[in-house]
């Protein structure tokens, strides 16, 4: 039985619809997944659908009582309070309700006892209607299912447990209907096997917003398409959409070229000389101008993007020689004893959960850090092209064009002078979004800059961390097609496990406690051994209240051994930087998550630039902590 019902539902923020006489229902217990280029509306349908937008037309129909929850993309990072503060607000409806009744009810004027009694029992029916009397153990039932703290303050959790924490603000009320708009977005690839997992055992019916492939695969049992402001409905697989998308299309361009036949044969005949007009057909040219209407009105497909790299002659066969390198964060072991060579051509993702040292052993390859022990090799003739998530690389300030050209009309792609705006074409900028100051793009704009403005560099080693966050499903596919076809070699930090399948030829897999393990192929070929050792690695050491209490331990050993060879003074210094290191990772660790949300990048100029400078100034003060607090270790073993 449907739970909504949408009829002639039309929204527009301009000339063209976003939604166009939009019809759909969503039945009960329902898996949906809503896709479409970036910009196409699906967040607003999703809007449309919790009624937090209106829709220019049309109606919708909702069974009774229907309970809608909705998990937004943001995540309540600067939030100082507690994980069960965040989800009572997922109750706050009945909290309202439960605080009108004790109010009510400890009254003691009461001027009108038949009116009293009629109010109280008219709350006490809604808080029965609601389960409103279990409202504090709803609270702690669902906090115990997705195992989290709940004195937790959710500003000093990961972006991962932030997003557990807003889906049980979500699942609190117990929905019928779950929105989803990118879930998987600040989840490691565990994250999301555990979110999978979780959606496969929900009773209610879900519509989710995702790029992810694979998460997609797992869960739909529909999708709806959303293109060109139309929005299609389709039952099966996501390989089977894939197929009936490709036949649509064909016939759709079909059927353009002959209406665009007929009307060019039309044009010809309204143009032809005198004689013809004296027995020219009035009805056939009332017909040419409701062809002209129709022509007017359509709305092409939109291109795809058609970007190559700007490839240098081939480094040295031996890109880098890593030699038994090991680096230890207080007492923690990121990398132990790892060895391994890298040669032309590889392309090696790196694959585990968040802060398990990816990012530092990326950092040791481009030497950009030192390890504690072991020899770093890097071959010959190399330049490189490194993608920042942070998008370090771009002014906001700036337009796309200025960003890219430099005040160049012309670049060099392989070879070929290419003008700029041609080249900003490949990546689906108009002119005018070309000319558009930065920080007035979207998120998925911005990504798409950064890698027009890398992709002009010359470049035969690619370093790309996280380059699909926020890219539709059409941009990641041709950015794959590029990569598999790159002749240089790559490095990829990516929880995208499709496209780690597509691209990589190999992975470092993190297991912890400093081990990493080599394997041949993509994330398939290897799942079973990962989703093995990323599952026995506690998500929960994410946890800042366990890191500062292991930390607190490791201080007081530390203190017992170090009072006889360190002075007073460095004895208080080296008792401080472990938690002097945790708190500024934490700090960094939050600031990061800001600037992979949404609507970070539609803040003024001045605050993005803020946060990033803060970022950079936090990341210099930890790695002056890493070598004051490796001295005073090296003078405690001395």
């Amino acid at each position: 039985m449907p739970i909504i019902r949408c009829k002639d539902i039309h929204l527009a923020f301009g000339e063209e619809a976003l939604l166009d006489k939009a019809e759909f229902q969503i039945e009960a217990r329902e898996r949906i997944f809503l896709i479409g280029r970036n910009g196409s509306g699906k967040s607003c349908l999703l809007k449309l659908i919790s009624g937090r937008l209106k829709a220019d037309a049309g109606e919708f129909s909702y069974a009774p009582h229907l309970k809608i929850s909705q998990l937004e993309q943001e995540l309540p990072l600067a939030s100082q309070a507690t994980a069960f503060e965040i989800v009572a607000e997922g109750l706050k409806d009945v909290k309202a309700l439960l605080q009108q009744y004790e109010i009510l009810s400890q009254a003691s004027n009461i001027d009108d006892t038949d009116e009293w009694l009629k109010q109280l029992e008219h709350l006490q029916k809604e808080i029965e209607r609601l389960d409103g009397w279990q409202y504090e153990s709803r609270i702690q039932s669902i906090l115990t299912q997705l195992e989290i703290e709940p004195e937790a303050r959710v500003h000093t959790l990961s972006g991962g447990w932030q997003r557990r924490v807003a889906l049980a603000r979500a699942l609190v009320a117990q929905p019928d209907l779950l929105l989803l708009d990118e879930p998987t977005n600040h989840l490691d690839i565990a994250g999301i096997q555990w979110l999978e997992d979780f959606l496969s055992r929900y009773t209610g019916a879900v519509l989710c917003i995702t790029h992810d492939r694979s998460f997609l695969r797992r869960l739909s049992t529909r999708i709806f398409e959303l293109d060109r402001g139309n929005l299609q409905t389709f039952e099966g697989n996501y390989q089977q959409f894939l197929d009936y998308k490709q036949q649509q299309l064909i016939v759709e361009a079909r059927h353009n070229a002959e209406f665009d036949k007929k009307l060019a044969q039309e044009e010809v005949w309204i143009r032809q000389g005198v004689k013809a007009r004296r027995t020219r057909n009035e009805g056939r040219v009332r017909a040419l101008q409701s062809l002209r209407l129709e022509r007017q009105k359509r709305r092409e497909v939109q291109s795809k993007p058609n970007f190559k790299l700007n490839e240098t002659p081939l480094s040295g066969k031996l890109v880098c020689e890593l030699q038994d390198i090991s680096y230890t964060i207080a007492n923690k072991p990121l990398i132990k004893n790892f060895s391994t060579r890298i040669f032309r051509g590889d392309r090696i993702a790196f694959i585990g959960n968040n802060g398990c040292g990816k990012s530092t052993l990326l950092k040791i390859l481009l030497e950009q850090l030192q390890p504690n022990s072991g020899e770093v090799k890097l071959g010959t003739n190399l330049q490189i092209a490194y993608f920042d998530q942070l998008r370090s690389g771009i002014n906001f300030e700036l337009s796309a064009i200025e960003n890219v050209a430099s005040g160049r009309d012309f670049i060099e792609i392989n070879g070929q002078n290419k003008h700029i705006l041609s080249y900003l074409g490949d990546f689906l900028f108009t002119p005018l979004r070309a000319r558009t100051p930065v920080s007035k793009l979207s998120g998925g704009e911005c990504n798409r800059l950064l890698l027009a403005k890398l992709f002009s560099l010359p470049n035969n080693l690619l370093v790309l961390d996280e380059p699909t966050n926020d890219l539709d499903i059409e941009t990641l596919e041709l950015l794959e097609d590029l990569l598999m076809d790159y002749k240089g070699t790559l490095l990829l930090v990516s929880h995208d496990r499709a496209f780690v399948d597509n691209v990589a030829t190999s992975c470092l897999v993190f297991e912890g406690e400093g081990k990493i393990s080599e394997f041949v192929g993509g994330y398939s070929d290897i799942s079973e051994h990962i989703k093995q050792k990323l599952q026995s690695i506690s998500i929960k050491n994410d946890k800042p209240s366990a890191t500062l209490s292991t930390t607190s331990v490791t201080t007081s050993t530390t203190s017992q051994t170090t009072k006889k060879t360190l002075s007073y003074k460095q004895l208080q210094e080296l008792e401080k930087l472990p938690l002097l290191i945790n708190e500024t990772e934490e700090k960094i660790s939050i600031l990061q998550q800001e600037t992979q949300s949404e609507g970070f990048y539609k803040q003024q100029p001045p605050t993005i630039e803020k946060t990033k400078a803060d970022i950079i100034s936090l990341e210099k003060n930890l790695n002056e902590y890493y070598t004051r607090w490796q001295e005073l270790e090296s003078l405690k073993n001395a």
